[in-house]
């Protein structure tokens, strides 16, 4: 009877608490990746040594398998019909904006697996572990893309983050790579200490952590100095995850210090999903307070773009150039999202120049890093003399890297070209001064970065290939191969033929920010 009394007052309390309709199938790339990691966690439990040799095989087909969902929920119509996946919340929700971005991310993860494949099996990892921490990294990602709720982005954040800096210090016997992941930790954990005192402040304003719903809160709000001081504070904080001045003092050392497969995972991954966070909080959460967010924004995209260039310069490793180089495409993205706050029409623009920009720049940046990878195998270093030469050893490869360093240059007809064409036409669209003045430092800088990629090139091409180590042609294993006959293609595909991709990036702004943005237009 005490049991039955005990069952009874339970349903009673639990029956006050009605638990939303949930929509699976919104939900089922996410469910899919859980799964998948549980998989390889279990694989790691039980087989031990054994199961090392199919953990990156489970974890490439596991994100394959990831992609059915997304195509389905494409199929079903999400794009021009966007589902919430608890009932009717605004916390989490699933449209075209959101199914790209989640493309995106597991495509960008499974090159890194297909990089990671040899260089892991070769160290001293435990694979398993290895795996688990990336597909938990990335599954923070997609959470991302959807997140329209405060507490939503800060647990997305925190998911991606706290296995990244496990993975940037994976080489635990190497003094560089603890060093890395303890600098970038100890930001991390600096910039999300501000970011959080950010989303207080904006919650304490609006009462509310739905970002549609701070958006109607500070728009016209009293609290102007709380609202300005909360608004800069969330900017700061995901200025570190995009690596833009002067919040990027971790990045070289840390993409230095790391094993190479991870820093091209957060020069790429981690990078593009600072920027989904900051499109969702710009576009749904404070839209309308363009006053605050886009001269921070201006700031940050000039200093990225001038100073990552100027120091890239000087680089000697080419991680830490390359390091430098993402410092300044940051600022390139930077620059379309500071003119977004003047229209709707600019609005839609800039999101489709970030989603663009973000997808090429995955394609050429993670080419360069296993085209680094490959020679860093013969060479055991990732100085630039190392690829003197290179065109002479290694002919295929120095025409690889060469058509990277060509696109992350900006020069037609490959991809890069049309990635900086839409910063541009968001810049000019917006027919203001100081979108002009920015236009001009991307201008500037754009042929500034042309002195590094270039004498990168002429080294490959020009230089006598150096004597110190075996300069016979490089073996590339198949799992490279694929990486890298993969992200060419795209990096030329993307340049010569654009509306491939501008089928996919051409969407609408957040689906629950874009009754405000039309609402803040027929107001305007």
């Amino acid at each position: 009877m005490a049991v039955l009394h005990l069952a009874s007052a339970f349903a009673q309390v639990t029956g006050q608490f009605d638990r939303p309709d949930i929509d699976w199938h919104a939900l089922a790339p996410e469910l899919t990746l859980l799964v998948v990691g549980a998989l390889i966690t279990l694989i790691d439990v039980v087989f031990l040594e054994r199961g090392k040799a199919i953990s990156s095989t489970v974890a490439g087909l596991g994100l394959l398998a990831v992609l059915v969902p997304i195509v389905t929920l494409a199929v079903d119509g999400v794009a021009s019909n966007p589902r919430q996946a608890f009932g009717d919340s605004e916390v989490y929700v699933v449209d075209g904006y959101s199914l790209v971005l989640k493309a995106l991310f597991i495509v960008i993860a499974y090159l890194i697996v297909l990089m990671s494949t040899n260089y892991i099996a070769e160290g001293d990892y435990w694979e398993g572990e290895y795996y688990g921490m990336l597909l938990s990294s990335v599954l923070g990602m997609l959470i991302m893309a959807s997140a329209r709720d405060l507490v939503t982005v800060f647990v997305a954040l925190e998911l991606l983050s706290i296995p990244a800096y496990l993975l940037a210090t994976w080489r635990k016997r190497d003094l560089k790579s603890n060093e890395a992941g303890l600098k970038y930790y100890l930001n991390g954990v600096f910039a999300s200490a501000l970011m959080l005192y950010g989303m207080s402040l904006l919650f304490g304003v609006s009462g509310s952590t739905i970002l549609v719903d701070i958006n109607e809160a500070v728009d016209g709000a009293t609290s102007t100095a709380l609202i300005s001081l909360g608004v800069v504070l969330v900017i700061v904080g995901f200025a570190f995850k995009v690596s833009a001045v002067p919040f990027h003092l971790w990045a070289p050392d840390t993409y230095e210090g790391a094993p190479t497969p991870v820093t091209a995972f957060l020069a790429v991954a981690a990078k593009g999903a600072g920027f989904v966070a900051l499109m969702n909080l710009i576009f749904a959460g404070f839209w309308t307070r363009a006053d605050v967010y886009a001269p921070a924004l201006w700031i940050l995209a000039a200093l990225s773009m001038t100073i990552g260039n100027l120091t890239a310069l000087r680089q000697d490793n080419l991680v830490r150039l390359m390091a430098y180089s993402g410092v300044a495409q940051a600022g390139f993205m930077l620059a379309a999202l500071a003119v977004a706050g003047e229209s709707f029409d600019v609005a839609q623009t800039s999101v489709s120049a970030v989603i663009t920009y973000l997808i090429i720049y995955a394609a050429m940046n993670l080419g360069a890093f296993a085209v680094i990878m490959t020679v860093a195998r013969r060479t055991r270093s990732a100085e630039i003399d190392g690829f003197n030469g290179l065109f002479q050893w290694s002919p295929a490869l120095a025409i690889i890297m060469t058509v990277f360093l060509a696109s992350l240059a900006g020069i037609p007809p490959l991809g890069g070209w049309f990635a900086k064409f839409g910063v541009f036409t968001a810049l000019i669209e917006a027919n203001v001064w100081w979108g002009f003045v920015l236009a001009v430092f991307a201008a500037v800088n754009t042929v500034i970065a042309f002195g590094y990629y270039g004498k990168l090139a002429s080294r490959m091409w020009f230089e006598d290939a150096p004597t110190e180590f075996d300069t016979s042609p490089i073996n590339v294993p198949f799992a490279l191969q694929a990486a890298l006959g993969i992200t060419v293609i795209a990096t030329i595909a993307f340049g010569v033929y654009p509306d491939m991709i501008t089928h996919f990036s051409d969407v609408d702004v957040p689906s629950l920010a874009a009754p405000v943005l039309t609402a803040a237009e027929a107001g305007g």
